[in-house]
């Protein structure tokens, strides 16, 4: 491979809230014993948002993060990608201009991108195919923020698989041309017959929001049929997560033996077992995210933060970020961690 087709990853950034909402708090909202939120669910605790935490602005705290640990001027960057939620400070808001203005990248051009909980990754390979297709874009910041936990019912039963949610939000720093940590093939798998079956259901044009729309709560998440997406989810999950992490790791040349860390999203314990168990992984090469739960597409960018905090991963490695997103989407991106 010629340099010039190379993309590195330069930096991270991360930003976590302070407050935390723990096991014992969902299970006294929920009902749900709290040993069961802890084990079964996975949960010990998770950041939730304060006063100023608003989604865009936590991925503007993480960006300056990212630009601080490499040293590196913002006047720089050639695009920013906007990777956090719909769910944020003002609807019909393009938040990546904003983000882009408050880190100083005034010579970029901005946008927003969406694929739920698999929107790093989509994005990775997005930036990545901007940087090779333009000889005008060498630096592509992805950024955002989460805090769908705000929406979150935890009295309605029919969503307990989303009481995980948390807050966060998450940078990564890409460079064309970068000989360090390279970004390499990706994956994504999506599935249309799941697109109704998570949900807000007010506030669109189908249920406009009105006072009989919050008298009925209609302003949270929602699963109108859990089991029978449950049922039909399970036939098909696992095997989607394997195939995209496959298909990631085969088109950058290498096999699933090869695999040093797997940077996973937040789900329930038993699901992270049996991903792992799948791939033929070993729980020492992943970290199960029960001190956060799901801090949506941030986790990845968490889970390779602490994975190198801990001497996780080493140069030469092969690391790979592997999410799912309702909708329903699954994407994977394999990265040759070092120089």
């Amino acid at each position: 491979m010629k340099s010039s087709d190379m993309v590195g990853i330069v930096s991270t950034g991360l930003y976590l809230p302070r407050p935390r909402m723990t096991a014992a708090s969902i299970a006294g909202l929920s009902g749900i014993p709290v040993d069961v939120v802890r084990e079964k669910m996975g949960i010990k605790q998770k950041p939730v948002p304060g006063p100023e935490d608003h989604t865009c602005q936590m991925g503007i705290w993480a960006a300056r993060q990212a630009l601080a640990r490499a040293g590196f001027d913002p006047s720089l960057i050639d695009v920013v990608i906007y990777t956090g939620e719909e769910y944020k400070e003002y609807p019909l808001w393009t938040a990546g201009i904003k983000l882009q203005h408050e880190i100083g990248a005034h010579r970029a051009w901005s946008f927003d991108v969406q694929l739920r909980c698999g929107t790093n990754i989509m994005a990775l390979k997005l930036a990545k195919s901007l940087m090779l297709a333009d000889s005008g874009i060498n630096t592509v910041l992805l950024a955002g923020g989460y805090r769908n936990c705000d929406l979150v019912d935890y009295t309605n039963p029919r969503s307990r698989f989303l009481y995980n949610l948390a807050a966060g939000g998450a940078a990564i720093l890409l460079r064309k041309n970068h000989r360090f940590n390279e970004v390499l093939e990706t994956s994504v798998i999506t599935d249309g017959s799941f697109s109704e079956d998570v949900m807000v259901v007010a506030g669109g044009t189908r249920v406009p929001m009105s006072h009989a729309a919050l008298a009925a709560r209609l302003n949270y998440l929602d699963v109108p049929d859990p089991a029978g997406m449950k049922e039909r989810l399970e036939k098909l999950s696992l095997r989607n997560f394997v195939e995209v992490v496959r298909s990631a790791v085969e088109k950058s040349n290498y096999r699933i033996e090869d695999i040093s860390y797997l940077a996973i999203l937040h789900m329930k314990r038993s699901a992270h077992r049996q991903v792992l168990e799948e791939l033929g992984l070993s729980e020492n090469q992943a970290i199960y995210l029960d001190d956060y739960g799901h801090i949506g597409q941030m986790d990845q960018v968490l889970s390779l933060n602490l994975a190198l905090d801990r001497g996780l991963i080493k140069d030469g490695d092969l690391v790979v970020m592997v999410s799912a997103g309702i909708g329903y989407a699954w994407d994977a991106c394999a990265i040759r961690w070092g120089g």
